[in-house]
């Protein structure tokens, strides 16, 4: 009997894993739940878990996962305790490290879940348990909620428009100041609390107080929305914030972009109404009794609070003799309140906040402040950034002290603003005149700036006076370049302040203007590059919903999404947006479900700009190559007929390329009947293509413009018989019109750079990425910039576009920083970087580059030096993945890993030989390649 017990004892823990001969090789961590860690008040009934696997010893190679379990319980101790209540997976014999969807017990509202997951390794071992990792779940239903949306209601009458333009902007902006709803309610708590927690949403903004404490760190929350459709709400755990006896609750509404932010300008924007919240606090006490504080008719509201004006464009006004001490406190006089009154809810249906939340991220402080003149005082942060600044103040009772933003200076150091338009970009603080020092920073308000202007400021302010808060929505930073070039070390550093400037809980075109719109034609290629710069699988699949929840039933797509902006123009290369971003999320991150989910509505689109062709080709695009370098630096856009690529040939060869990319989402969700008719339609359209535009004596399409070739060169549209002669032209054509500068605008630019180097010049690439004089990167930051400018000519442009921080001309660069120069590609037939492509290129007078890509499967390394003939090359697979791998070399001989023979070590199997490359199929691990190529 004791011999058996032993033995059953033996086998129930080597099959749990947790008893085995030899420690496993792997251990999990880095849970994840919808691409977020331990993520609260979520509303996907079946999410998505992911983890990564490490090394144990992290020198070894050819690391794998063969087998996962994963438990999940309705506790904490619970889990600890091995009592999967929720769901026990099983040992199941896969890979996979993301995408596990879940298979337990139906989650309901409120649910809380807990979970862990342990792995085999290549030697079938079992790994210990990772540590627990958590989400809970949202209100699924309208059922759920007690709460009713409130508010404080008033008529408001909006300005009619005259024929004088200045006139109508300062009607429109004294008619739309509204100052900051403030809502509040007393409760009392009899019985022990074991958890709390909040749902909340307030549009356009909201923060929430608890007893004198703010609930988290969120900032402009919730995320921006096409409210028509969905309003997000936002779950807080208040637990700690709780108190026995007397509590109180407070919120403060901010008008955000429900409140129109411009009625008329600079074009019309659609107005919601006057801001409103729903709350619901859901507590469950330690005897198991719940009780629910939420809004309803017995709130007291009032607007007579010290944030008196609040605006994304013109900034925030706060008077600090207007302060209410201890609102938020229990006991607090609200006498003087109103009742608050029900109001219509939104026709949007409320849904959880599912993407990452703003935050204030960093601090900078000024690197000056200097005095142009008496009372007037500059501050320069030394980075054109986003958010907006703390101020620290000391003076007398009712001074109020100004901020005014901007970008870049006039000759004379003072601010220059032209290029706002008719945002105000003001901030004023009025002092409640303590002995002690007010610190202050705005709450609804954001700021795209270098250089702040100080009025009214008591005395002279100091470095120490002001700071920098820089905002955007709390992804994961991945970036990591550096190489021997300083010049394209600080473009990398442009490009990644003006992605993470851009984040505005949608990818806005610019922070500064009045405009800061979600423009989908900036982002069809740039948002490759960003998810090299931060972890955009969340907040781009957020983006596709409010894509597709901007769609007009009959299929149109707008320019800019959600559509505050009213642009339906039937475009192909804006909207073809829509269609290009789940390729992405597919191809980088191996996620399925957002081909799978709006697989209908971009179908639903295509059918539809089918009804715009004509003779086989479309003619739909409203904005050509935007921004070509125009022949006169005081343009925007281009007059030379030369320099202008025609509208149907650009939106014809985007449409193929659609439609080819609609045929292979149509065979990855089994829709093979539907690929097949895109793929016979785009081969028609190609046809088409070829015969009205190609020019095969000339080995050009159309008038030849740059963008013209590049584009068929990217689509594949270009017989292969003629693509040396298309791209012999394109290269003379760089030379001879642009010097080896830029001559594209935002649709070549999207393509360039791995038109060339794809195409063998990666050394032209690398020539137009270096140049310091116009137009290019480099010149952008010979001329002070530190961020990407919209107009390749923004210093001497029209203001009336000229923003110093617009993503579009990024273009492909930020890829071939990351895919190209240091290599790592993901294997789009093996997506999420199951499979990498380590391939770079060494072009011009570049002796090293060294990045890093933090994958889905773990950090992939790259880190080659040159000297001539000679290569060194670092690269680091993380477990669980594979890769092929791109040596230079003149042949596999001449290819040595740590000191001997790479086809003979541990880990590699040489392939073969291909345009100057000794290729090996590799396993996880860490390698040093050393080679000599053919110079």
């Amino acid at each position: 009997m004791k011999t058996s017990a032993l033995v059953l004892t033996f086998i129930a823990a080597t099959l749990s894993g947790c008893f085995t001969r030899d420690a496993a090789s792997l251990k999990p961590a880095t849970l994840r739940c919808e691409y977020r860690l331990n993520p609260a008040g979520i509303d996907e009934t079946r999410p998505r878990l992911s983890w990564i696997v490490e090394a144990v010893q992290p020198q070894a190679r050819g690391l794998k996962q063969t087998a996962y379990r994963i438990i999940a319980s309705s506790s904490r101790e619970k889990l600890v305790a091995g009592a999967a209540d929720l769901w026990d997976s099983g040992r199941v014999a896969s890979g996979s490290t993301t995408q596990i969807t879940w298979r337990g017990k139906p989650l309901g509202s409120r649910a809380e879940v807990y979970w862990r997951v342990m792995v085999w390794d290549e030697a079938r071992r079992g790994s210990a348990w990772s540590e627990p990792a958590y989400f809970t779940m949202g209100l699924l239903s309208a059922a759920d909620w007690q709460g009713r949306w409130i508010g404080k209601e008033e008529s408001i009458e909006l300005p009619k428009p005259t024929k004088d333009k200045q006139q109508d902007q300062e009607l429109e902006i004294r008619a739309l100041r509204l100052p900051a709803r403030m809502a509040r309610k007393e409760f009392q708590l009899t019985q022990p609390v074991r958890r709390a927690v909040a749902y909340v949403s307030g549009i356009g903004l909201f923060e929430l107080h608890v007893n004198g404490r703010r609930a988290g760190d969120h900032v402009l929350s919730p995320n921006l929305t096409q409210y028509d459709k969905r309003v997000f709400y936002v779950t807080h755990d208040v637990t700690p914030l709780l108190q026995q006896g007397a509590n109180a609750v407070g919120l403060l509404l901010g008008n955000g972009r429900w409140w129109a932010p411009r009625l008329r300008q600079p074009v019309p924007m659609v107005m919601y109404g006057t801001p409103r919240a729903i709350a619901q606090i859901e507590i469950e006490h330690t005897d198991g009794s719940r009780s629910v504080v939420a809004t309803d008719g017995t709130w007291r509201v009032t607007d007579a609070g010290p944030i008196r004006a609040n605006n994304e464009f013109d900034g925030e006004e706060y008077d600090a003799t207007l302060e209410m001490p201890a609102w938020t406190m229990a006991g607090f006089d609200d006498s003087k309140w109103q009742s608050a009154v029900p109001v219509k809810p939104p026709d949007g249906r409320l849904v959880a906040q599912m993407a990452e939340p703003l935050k204030v991220i960093e601090t900078l402080k000024p690197k000056s402040v200097k005095e142009l003149r008496p009372g007037l005082f500059i501050a320069d942060m030394g980075q054109n950034m986003v958010g907006w600044c703390r101020l620290k103040v000391r003076g007398p009772q009712g001074a109020t002290v100004q901020l005014r933003f901007a970008e870049t200076l006039q000759p004379d150091g003072t601010l220059y603003t032209a290029n706002l338009r008719s945002a105000l970009v003001t901030d004023r603080y009025t002092l409640k005149g303590t002995k002690s020092v007010e610190t202050w920073e705005p709450r609804f308000t954001y700021h795209g700036f270098r250089f702040v202007e100080i009025t009214g400021f008591p005395g002279k302010p100091t470095a120490e006076s002001i700071e920098g808060r820089v905002v955007h929505d709390a992804m994961t930073p991945m970036h990591d370049f550096t190489c021997s070039n300083d010049l394209l070390n600080q473009i990398h550093r442009n490009i990644v302040w003006g992605i993470k400037g851009n984040y505005r809980s949608i990818p806005t075109d610019c922070p500064q203007r009045d405009e800061r719109q979600g423009w989908l034609g900036d982002r069809s290629m740039v948002s490759r590059s960003e998810a090299y710069i931060h972890d955009v699988a969340a907040f781009y699949s957020k983006w596709e919903q409010d894509i597709e929840d901007s769609q007009r039933p009959a299929g149109s797509v707008p320019d800019v999404a959600p559509s505050y902006w009213q642009f339906y123009n039937d475009s192909v290369t804006w909207p073809g947006t829509f269609l290009l971003v789940p390729g992405m999320l597919y191809e980088y991150y191996g996620d399925m479900r957002a081909i799978e989910r709006h697989y209908p509505a971009m179908k639903k689109w295509v059918m539809y700009m089918r009804g715009f062709m004509k003779d086989g080709l479309i003619g739909k695009d409203s904005y050509g190559d935007w921004c070509v370098p125009p022949e006169d630096p005081k343009l925007i856009h281009s007059k030379d007929p030369a320099r202008i690529t025609d509208k149907t040939l650009i939106a014809s060869a985007y449409f193929i390329h659609l439609e080819r990319q609609m045929a292979r989402y149509g065979r990855l969700i089994g829709k093979g009947n539907e690929a097949a008719e895109f793929e016979d339609h785009a081969a028609q359209m190609q046809t088409a293509f070829q015969r009205r535009f190609y020019k095969p004596e000339w080995g050009l399409y159309d008038n030849g413009t740059q963008t013209s070739s590049v584009l068929p060169l990217s689509f594949g549209l270009t017989p292969e018989s003629e693509r040396a002669k298309v791209f012999g032209n394109l290269v003379t054509r760089i030379g001879s019109e642009s010097e080896n500068h830029i001559g594209v605008g935002l649709i070549g630019a999207q393509w360039l750079m791995r038109a060339l180097s794809d195409n063998g010049r990666a050394d032209l690439a690398y020539t137009m990425a270096t140049q310091t004089t116009y137009p290019g990167w480099g010149y952008m930051i010979s001329k002070g910039a530190t961020t990407i400018w919209e107009l390749w000519n923004g210093d001497t442009a029209d203001p009336a576009m000229n923003s110093g921080n617009h993503v579009m001309q990024i273009g492909d660069l930020g890829i071939w920083l990351y895919a190209y120069l240091a290599g790592i590609r993901p294997d789009i037939e093996k997506p999420g970087f199951a499979h990498v492509v380590l391939k770079p290129v060494m072009p011009g007078d570049l002796t090293f580059v060294r990045a890093s890509h933090a994958s889905p499967r773990g950090r992939i390394e790259s880190y080659w030096r040159k000297n001539g003939a000679r290569v060194e090359w670092d690269v680091t697979l993380p477990p669980n993945s594979t890769a092929t791998i791109y040596v230079p070399a003149r042949s596999g001989n001449d290819v040595t890993e740590s000191g001997a023979s790479a086809a003979k070590a541990q880990g590699l199997r040489f392939s073969r030989m291909e345009n100057g490359n000794a290729v090996f199929e590799a396993a996880s691990g860490r390698y040093r390649f050393q080679s000599v190529t053919a110079q």
